[in-house]
Parts: structure tokens; sequence; C-alpha cells
């Protein structure tokens, strides 16, 4: 299915004012007591801001776009098996253990695709007050700036941001490639991650990501001509956890050879 570019502007302008309601919400929780539980690990924490961001979220979109499925962190979601029709994510906060130890570096995530192709994407970065938003009919906007496509860096004149777990203990070649880069450093965080790489601020970004967290970078990042794929230069696949690169195409390329070699 194929949109107008004005229906496309309307949905971008619909989740721009979800987007300024969660941001209110969101800092207005942060000043209270937040309830925090544990997932996975004791560093893969839930709070109740998650919970609370991700059932408005799918209440608005269910109310907006019935019919459509939506794949989210926190259960409020669906489960689908394929790509068909009204695909939405939903990554609450991504990088709570920012949100919660740190209060900066996290982000509220919500990405469209419809029958497999990246639509739209919107990154808030909440304590900067910034919506990085967009998609290959509008083109990429800094809340109402448009975008430029970063400068084509190589690795070895850029810094590159990886997951500091897989960092730590060799997994993946990430200790090849940070040797490899100008420098490296760990965000922790896969939005902000993103908008550091679109940015030009960082030539690439690699971590092990489940869909809510690449899939709207992933709009973002196409659209403004960096290649994202799985770290052995694979398509991504959009239902599945996936070892994502997203980077410059000097620096793709780069990764390639290295991981080659």
């Amino acid at each position: 299915m194929s949109f107008q570019q004005f229906e496309i502007q309307e949905i971008d302008q619909t989740v721009m004012l979800w987007l300024d309601e969660l941001r209110t919400q969101t800092i207005t929780a942060m000043n209270q007591q937040l309830d925090v539980d544990v997932k996975s690990d004791a560093s893969d924490l839930v709070t109740n801001v998650d919970r609370n961001n991700e059932r408005i979220i799918v209440e608005k979109i269910r109310s907006f776009d019935a019919g459509a499925v939506i794949v989210s962190e926190e259960g409020y979601g669906d489960r689908p098996t394929n790509m068909a029709g009204h695909v939405w994510f939903v990554d609450p906060i991504d990088g709570t253990m920012n949100f919660v130890k740190q209060r900066e570096d996290f982000a509220i995530m919500i990405a469209l695709y419809v029958d497999g192709e990246p639509i739209l994407g919107w990154i808030l970065d909440v304590m900067g007050n910034v919506v990085y938003h967009g998609g290959p009919q509008i083109g990429v906007y800094s809340n109402q700036l448009r975008m430029t496509n970063p400068v084509d860096t190589q690795l070895e004149n850029g810094i590159i941001l990886l997951s500091g777990k897989r960092l730590l203990y060799n997994m993946f070649g990430y200790d090849t490639i940070a040797k490899h880069a100008l420098g490296y450093r760990v965000i922790g965080a896969a939005g902000p991650s993103f908008i550091r790489v679109i940015r030009g601020q960082s030539v690439g970004y690699s971590s092990k990501m489940m869909p809510w967290d690449f899939a709207a970078g992933n709009v973002l990042a196409r659209t403004l001509d960096l290649l994202v794929t799985n770290l052995d230069g694979s398509p991504l696949d959009m239902l599945k956890s996936n070892v994502v690169l997203v980077a410059t195409h000097q620096t793709h390329r780069k990764i390639m050879t290295l991981r080659k070699s």
C-alpha cells in the first residue's frame, strides 16, 4: 500500500502530538518515586513509566489505525508472524537503566512499517526535547529542521558506538572494530546511539537488539543514506533479535572486511 505525501505528514504530525504528551508525563513521573522491577537480570530493568507509556501508545495506535498490529517491549502489543499490513513498533522507554540511574540518554521510540517497508520513524530525546522523525517519502527532521545526510566517513576517522557488555566480553569481534576506529564509546541505549549516527557524530553503532530497539532508527538511518544490516551484512529480520550495524558506507565496508579477515 502506498501513501500520498499529505497522508504521511498527517500520520507524522499525529504521532508528534502523542510524543509531546508522553514527554510531559515522563518528566512528571521522573520527579516522583519510580517503581523499578528486574526482568532477565539486574541490568535489565522495567519501570512503571515503561509500562504506562506503552499502554498509552498502544491505545492511541489502536484508535488511530484500527487493524494494525503492534510489536512492543512490555507486553501490550501483539505477536505477529509476518510483516503484512500495518505494523507499528513501540519502545516506551529505550535505555531504562539510563533513565533510572542517569536521568539522560534514554528515548521513546515508535515506527510504522507497511508490508515490510519502512514508512515513518520517531525517536524522542526526552531530556533534550528533540524528536528525530520522518521517513523515505518526507525526509528526516530534527523537530522542524530538515536533516542532511551525514558525511561518509571512514571507521579510522570516526567514533564507533558499541554495546558495552559485548565489547567487555569480546563478542561479535567488537574489540577488533574498536581498535580500528579513531575512538569508541558506549552509550547504553539504542535510540540515543542512532541519534548520534544520523547526526554525523559517530560513524556507526552496533549492538544486539530487539525489533523495537532498531525499528525507528532503521527508518531514519536508511532515509539518510546510511546502511543498516546485521553485523554479517545480511538484511534485518524485523520480527527477531538481530546483531544490528548502522554505519556510513565506508565504515560498513571496513567492518565487513574486518569480519572476513
